[in-house]
């Protein structure tokens, strides 16, 4: 595996739900307060170095959730009743800052509907971080589309998770590692040094 080489100047951080609604799961194979310490970190080290932090989150109601007839919904009435008021909310352990980009999301990807490729593009970003939750939902969903609309990617992979370790280590198997460079959270902060 090679060094990890950042360019500072074409690079931005994605941090996917990590609002107090949904890190209020469990969380495998890392907790929520691994997840939410190392994107924390992350995202401390792009706004030290002016490197672009986009926060990514969730807000839907029933009217405009995608509700999609499935074997496995992922959305209920009693899963809508449950979610705090305060459940989009980013967690406080970011320290959301001034400069940091705000994205708004309706579904599992962070492009779809967003202005998420716009923001990027008139940054000149070419290559973006990815970490938050869920592994096989958010995070994949958006990498997907970053992989087709060709953004350079690389995983913090201790800084995402899922509901399950075999979810999680699917996902980062057998399409993260096809779609760019998964990598800890320490080796993306030591690249940042130089």
């Amino acid at each position: 595996m090679e060094t990890l080489q950042i360019d500072k100047k074409s690079t931005a951080l994605v941090i996917i739900d990590l609002q107090k609604g949904i890190v209020a799961r469990e969380l495998q194979p890392y907790g929520s307060q691994t997840v939410i310490g190392n994107a924390a970190k992350l995202a401390e080290a792009f706004r030290k170095n002016s490197m672009p932090v986009f926060l990514v989150h969730v807000v839907s109601s029933e009217a405009d959730r995608l509700n999609a007839i499935a074997d496995e919904p992922m959305f209920s009435r009693s899963h809508a009743q449950q979610m705090p008021a305060d459940g989009s909310e980013f967690v406080p352990e970011l320290r959301q800052s001034d400069s940091d980009i705000i994205i708004t999301k309706k579904q599992w990807g962070a492009f779809y509907g967003t202005g998420l490729e716009l923001q990027l593009r008139r940054r000149k970003m070419g290559t973006i971080v990815l970490c938050g939750v869920a592994t096989n939902y958010g995070v994949e969903s958006t990498a997907r589309f970053a992989y087709e609309y060709g953004f350079q990617q690389v995983f913090a992979e201790d800084a995402i998770s899922s509901m399950s370790k075999e979810m999680h280590d699917a996902s980062v198997n057998y399409a993260l590692k096809r779609m760019g460079r998964v990598r800890k959270t320490d080796e993306i902060l030591e690249s940042l040094k130089s």
